[in-house]
């Protein structure tokens, strides 16, 4: 089986994959979801003109002479109604937020007036039209669509959907994600300690990877390196809609993970990616399972979940921007690359003047989880490169925040 780029990996498993059915959800569970359908305005908004700001709505033509003293007619604060048509030499007192009276055309801030008495006010500078109001449908029309679907849902989004009074919104499914260690060398979270085994750490980085976006996956355990025992916990696993897998998948003889998942239906897309850690990754699928066969060390491991899994789960769940964010950077040393594998490296971000620089974790092995736990990103050394100068820009991943992007951010 071919050896894919990265880029042509991503571009097979988002081929495969696809958002999953349609569920509605309250507004208060709704965070982080992805709308499944277009959001219309249910009125005008602001539903009439509105003060921008607490002083007094007047007539422009009455203050072009300024300073200038005006009758103050009327008191008006937000949730009143007007009930007084401004004339020549008139005006009112208007709070933020608060409609315009008829025959105002502008509205002047309280700080450029100057209390004359209780029923007058003089204007202290001339205003131009409009001034400080808020017209009606500025912020949207009836009929007008606020949200397109895959819109993922932000606090600003939430708000939105209040404001046009969706108590209850339609939105992609999430994805039941299962995540399997295998390994007879492994020792269970709750294991008594042996110093001859090694912690099972990928079952829980790869966890909260995918807590990350929202999903409570399922924990299936370790298998052993036995046939049978690893058919039955694969099978188990093969219910769920995205099964993630770690360890097993290299070339050793007693590699069991690639040929059982063959025996058991799942159609290999590919085994091995042209990348640095992560190599062993592999992909397939069957009618209703999508599964991923990720490294045994925990650095590749989590590193192929940011390059495959994470834009899948995001396809899934309806999302339109899938990838992680990147950024450019400055490199702050020498990078050395002598394969012919893109490279992610494990790097520490600081901000500069002209942005931010980059500086490795230190030492990049594949078993090195602290490396991960240091890092704020990925820098990605392209499959053609010869090796990076200091002072270079660079590419880097972000591996926190919640801000993603449509494109995987370059070919590599």
């Amino acid at each position: 089986m071919e050896h894919l780029s990265v880029a042509a990996a991503q571009r097979c498993v988002l081929e495969s994959v696809k958002s999953l059915g349609i569920e509605s959800v309250k507004l208060e569970q709704s965070l982080g979801r992805a709308l499944a359908g277009d959001i219309l305005a249910n009125r005008d908004q602001p539903p009439y003109d509105v003060s921008a700001m607490d002083g007094f709505a007047l007539r422009g033509a009455d203050v072009e002479n300024a300073p200038a003293v005006l009758a103050i007619i009327e008191d008006i604060k937000a949730g009143d109604m007007p009930t007084k048509l401004l004339a020549a030499g008139q005006c009112a007192r208007i709070m933020i937020g608060a409609p315009v009276p008829q025959g105002a055309d502008a509205v002047i801030r309280v700080e450029d007036t100057q209390a004359v008495s209780d029923t007058q006010v003089q204007i202290n500078c001339a205003v131009k039209l409009g001034n400080d109001i808020r017209l009606r449908g500025e912020s949207m029309c009836k009929g007008d669509v606020v949200l397109h679907a895959g819109t993922e849902i932000t606090p600003g989004v939430a708000g939105l959907l209040a404001m046009v009074k969706r108590a209850e919104v339609s939105v992609y499914r999430q994805p039941r994600v299962a995540i399997l260690s295998t390994g007879d060398e492994l020792e269970g979270l709750n294991d008594p300690f042996d110093a001859n085994k090694i912690p099972d750490a990928n079952s829980y980085a790869l966890m909260a990877q995918v807590q990350t976006l929202g999903i409570q996956p399922v924990l299936l355990g370790i298998a052993l390196d036995n046939p049978d025992e690893l058919h039955r916990a694969l099978q188990s696993g093969l219910q769920y809609d995205v099964l993630l897998v770690s360890g097993g998948t290299s070339v050793g003889v007693h590699d069991y993970v690639r040929p059982t998942l063959e025996a058991l239906g799942v159609q290999m897309k590919f085994w091995r990616v042209e990348m640095k850690p992560g190599h062993p990754v592999a992909f397939g699928i069957t009618a209703n399972t999508f599964v991923f066969g990720l490294p045994g060390n925990p650095v590749s491991s989590m590193v192929c979940f940011e390059q495959f899994v994470l834009p899948a789960l995001r396809r899934m769940m309806g999302h339109v921007r899938i990838y992680r964010r990147t950024i450019a950077a400055r490199l702050t040393h020498d990078v050395k690359h002598k394969h012919s594998r893109a490279e992610f490296v494990r790097v520490m971000l600081s901000k500069e003047e002209n942005g931010y620089a980059v500086i490795s974790t230190g030492a990049q092995g594949s078993g090195m989880l602290s490396s991960m736990a240091e890092a704020d990103g990925l820098m990605v050394v392209p499959a053609a490169s010869k090796g990076l100068a200091a002072d270079s820009r660079v590419t880097v991943q972000l591996l926190d925040g919640t801000a993603f992007q449509n494109d995987a951010g370059g070919e590599w």
